[in-house]
């Protein structure tokens, strides 16, 4: 029941994203949901492995080259589902950006 909850709550967050950028575009609440759930599966299959690999840039700039992959991320996600599309590098990485902070209040709602 737990991850029905977050799942519905990061379709929430990918949605009030998905607005408030003008470069994301979403076809509807399904397109969210599937959003949602390829970002989970790749956020737990390719994010680990990606950060391990670019260990040293990392810690070369401080963890900040995990937005630089984070922003990699949602650009497969949106080459995976067809209802979601972002429009270049920086509307990846500022939807990234977005949506954490999105999750983070909608989290702290709780």
């Amino acid at each position: 029941m737990n991850i029905l909850i977050n799942w519905l709550v990061m379709t929430a967050a990918v949605i009030v994203s998905a607005y408030i950028l003008p470069g994301v575009t979403l076809s509807g609440f399904w397109a969210a949901l599937l959003v949602a759930l390829v970002l989970g599966l790749l956020n737990v299959s390719i994010k680990p492995l990606l950060l391990i690999l670019t260990l040293p840039i990392n810690i070369l700039t401080l963890g900040l080259f995990t937005l630089v992959i984070n922003a990699l991320i949602i650009m497969m996600a949106s080459a995976i589902v067809p209802g979601f599309k972002v429009n270049g590098f920086w509307y990846s990485m500022l939807f990234s950006v977005v949506l954490s902070i999105v999750l983070y209040l909608i989290n702290k709602a709780k």
